[in-house]
């Protein structure tokens, strides 16, 4: 059937968006992802090196999230206000720079020193990107979007998990060791891509010269259309309002079981793997395996929920299934059954993060939409900062890397009320919600 010249226009025009913008973004958040949890890797060899409990490793690896999270907020508003080209490029290079650092540590008060700044200095780039994405994609696209621009998670864990095994082997080289020659390594890239970022970004449709201007016109008004709907759940509100909004911490608590499970699993997947008996190589390839399988599904996922339109039993059913698949993760002590299970935990931790941003973004008006995003995803990345600090001291007290993944499960199973609960309610007005904070 042929297209009108209305559909053709915007079928001509997200295109030319979507490869445009996602390609790069996707590449940007999987070198940050990439150093951020690289740090999984380098504890096969730096625990012992400098001296490292699993409870220490724990804590380290969660310390990361509290300066995520103090920073979010401020630097969403910070992007709202100074453009996103500018912002993306100066957490890029910061972030690149500080995690070269994490060479430099020496023991565990270096380790928590160098990850706080790490945290500080990623802080806003993804909540950054989802509201940068709201400046070019409509309602109706989101979904597939942003799970396209998260698939770079997976992706980063399942390319990045053999490429860090490998750089391991680099010990002795220089005089530095192989988890130093990683971090040095992959954080070049970070710097780069942000002096790119500058340059190759632009902040609005208005400001794309690889846009027509009736490509331009057409994308602006559709935005404009949609931001003056009284859908969202969350109206105009002062910033302490937004911050204690029913809708907006019931979305960060939805998102800190799948956030905190996501995190966790990166940093201490390695070494669950690794206490098969394995070698780095072998542990490398069996890490990447449920990344790979999460990637393909995340996809999959974010469009099918795209095309019927529904977000309420596409983000909850993955919660369940992570929930199960965490509570089981002490019921096999076989390498096999192990990584089964942990395939399923981890596909469910990414495949609701598309439906999820696109329901809990239709829930915030445009005037409150830099702050929420970024308190969202800073809360829910709290849990993060628990779920590990938990894993390493349930796991130095106990022996058990399963009984530390338990808080998180219950943590998923809370998260699938809330979003079977606060889904089905009636749409208040902006005056309804706006009240009904005080």
């Amino acid at each position: 059937m042929a297209q009108t010249p209305e559909e053709e226009l915007e079928s001509t025009t997200m295109k030319r968006v979507t490869w445009r913008i996602v390609p790069f973004l996707m590449f940007c958040y999987f070198i940050a992802f990439v150093d951020r949890v690289n740090v999984g890797f380098a504890a096969l060899q730096m625990n012992n090196d400098i001296g490292l409990s699993a409870a220490a490793f724990g804590l380290g690896g969660g310390l990361f999230y509290i300066t995520y999270v103090l920073f979010e907020v401020p630097s969403n508003l910070a992007m709202a206000k100074v453009g996103a080209k500018i912002w993306i490029a100066r957490i890029m290079v910061s972030w690149g720079l500080v995690s070269a650092c994490m060479a430099l540590v020496v023991g565990p008060n270096s380790f928590y020193a160098v990850r706080l700044l790490l945290g500080a200095a990623e802080a806003g780039f993804f909540p950054g990107v989802i509201l940068y994405l709201t400046y070019w994609f409509p309602a109706d696209y989101r979904g597939r979007i942003v799970a396209l621009f998260m698939v770079a998670i997976p992706l980063s864990s399942f390319f990045g998990s053999p490429i860090s095994a490998s750089l391991l082997q680099f010990d002795g080289l220089l005089g530095l060791h192989g988890w130093q020659w990683m971090f040095i390594l992959e954080a070049a890239p970070a710097v780069i891509l942000g002096i790119v970022a500058f340059f190759y970004l632009a902040d609005r449709p208005g400001r794309a010269p690889w846009l027509s201007e009736e490509q331009q016109r057409w994308l602006a008004t559709r935005l404009a259309r949609e931001n003056s709907s009284p859908k969202a759940k969350v109206g105009h509100l002062s910033l302490w309002e937004i911050f204690s909004n029913k809708y907006v911490l019931a979305a960060s608590l939805i998102y800190a079981g799948a956030s905190g499970a996501s995190q966790c699993l990166s940093l201490w997947q390695p070494q669950i793997i690794k206490s098969f008996g394995l070698t780095d190589i072998q542990t490398g390839l069996l890490n990447s395996i449920p990344f790979g399988v999460a990637s393909v599904l995340m996809l999959l996922w974010g469009r099918n929920s795209d095309r019927t339109g529904e977000r309420k039993w596409h983000t909850a059913i993955p919660l369940a299934l992570l929930a199960a698949s965490l509570a089981m993760a002490g019921l096999s002590g076989a390498l096999a059954p192990t990584i089964v299970i942990l395939c399923v935990a981890v596909t469910a931790t990414y495949i609701m993060k598309g439906p999820f941003w696109a329901l809990s973004t239709e829930w915030m008006s445009p005037g409150v939409a830099a702050a929420a995003i970024a308190q969202i995803n800073a809360i829910g990345n709290l849990g993060g900062f628990f779920g590990s600090y938990l894993l390493g001291t349930i796991k130095d007290a106990t022996g058990s890397f399963a009984l530390g993944l338990l808080p998180l499960a219950g943590l998923s199973a809370i998260g699938f009320v809330l979003v079977v609960t606060l889904a089905r309610q009636q749409v208040p007005s902006d005056s309804t919600a706006a009240s009904a904070v005080h």
